[in-house]
């Protein structure tokens, strides 16, 4: 019922009466009362005359599984959500929840991780009420070695999530990060359970610094956030929103084909080392070239010197620009 009045109060310009909440909700008028001064205990600014009703005057950013279910639209990603004010990881709490059977699409969100994952075993800062620290359970009927490109897929519906809700665009650094003027602002980690044949489940875990309005010395030099950008505090909720309606429109096209053709032109639009020099750092050994783009499987293009194209998996391969992070 939360959910249902915090969508209808963001609806309406105008006031709501307490009698139309309680008709269209079959509740009582005493137990929207008491909504709202929970919804009043937790942020929202909203607004109480008699004879007269309640409107929301300002959202505030708030994270609660009411307020992020009141912005998702009958969509699959996102359509059940499970938010934790303190966890230990997202990734952790969405592969339990897997686990037990949750459906594909769930998203668990939290408002500060003890323990946040980076690739590679790093760990991940995640600060409460600074950023988004979620992540998405997918169960997608494929191969193993496609989940790769879960993470690229990913990455597209995130940066254009966050354009379409605040204008700001981001770049893709291939394959797992997000960079705007030239630093990181968002990290994917992928996570899998699977056996040789089949996908059990795809656990997507994403970070983005919002709100962040400092970062610890060591990394401020590669590190960002959209508030530090554009000088904005932004609300996350409908960040989220937005960055899972991407995320469904892009998925479907990903498990039409099993492949990123769908998507692979739009991606490479926004490849921030498109036609630039990257330095990339193989097990075997470490060679530069020119990026050229990603093919339909979401290999990185890179074309050596004598001309030919190396085609570069994510896996334990790293690449960096020439003259830093990107």
């Amino acid at each position: 019922m939360k959910a249902e009045i915090i969508r209808l109060l963001k609806e309406h310009n105008a006031y709501l009466s307490g009698q139309e909440l309680s008709e269209r909700l079959h509740v009582s008028r005493t137990a929207i009362w008491k909504v709202m001064k929970q919804l009043q205990e937790e942020g929202y600014e909203i607004e109480a005359i008699r004879n007269k009703g309640y409107r929301l005057v300002e959202s505030a950013d708030v994270l609660t599984e009411a307020e992020l279910e009141s912005c998702m639209r009958n969509q699959m990603m996102g359509g059940h959500v499970k938010f934790f004010e303190t966890t230990d990881s997202t990734n952790t709490e969405a592969k339990r929840l897997a686990e037990k059977g949750a459906v594909e699409g769930t998203l668990a969100v939290a408002e500060y991780q003890t323990a946040g994952k980076g690739r590679r075993g790093k760990s991940w800062t995640s600060p409460s009420g600074s950023g988004i620290w979620m992540s998405l359970l997918l169960r997608p009927k494929l191969e193993p070695s496609c989940a790769p490109m879960i993470t690229l897929l990913t990455g597209l519906a995130v940066s254009m999530g966050i354009e379409d809700y605040c204008k700001i665009q981001t770049q893709i650094k291939w394959p797992n990060d997000l960079t705007l003027s030239g630093k990181k602002i968002c990290g994917i980690l992928t996570e899998m359970s699977a056996d040789v044949e089949l996908i059990h489940y795809v656990v997507i875990g994403i970070g983005i610094n919002v709100n962040t309005p400092k970062f610890p010395e060591e990394i401020e030099k590669i590190a960002t956030s959209l508030y530090l950008e554009s000088g904005r505090r932004l609300k996350r909720s409908g960040m989220i929103a937005c960055i899972m309606k991407r995320m469904e429109e892009y998925y479907k096209l990903f498990l039409e084909t099993s492949d990123l053709s769908g998507i692979q032109k739009l991606y490479e639009e926004r490849l921030v080392n498109r036609d630039r020099e990257v330095l990339v750092l193989a097990p075997k050994g470490e060679y530069k070239g020119i990026c050229r783009g990603i093919d339909k499987d979401g290999e990185l293009l890179v074309e050596l010197e004598d001309g030919t194209i190396s085609h570069v998996m994510s896996g334990e391969v790293s690449v960096r620009g020439i003259y830093g992070y990107v």
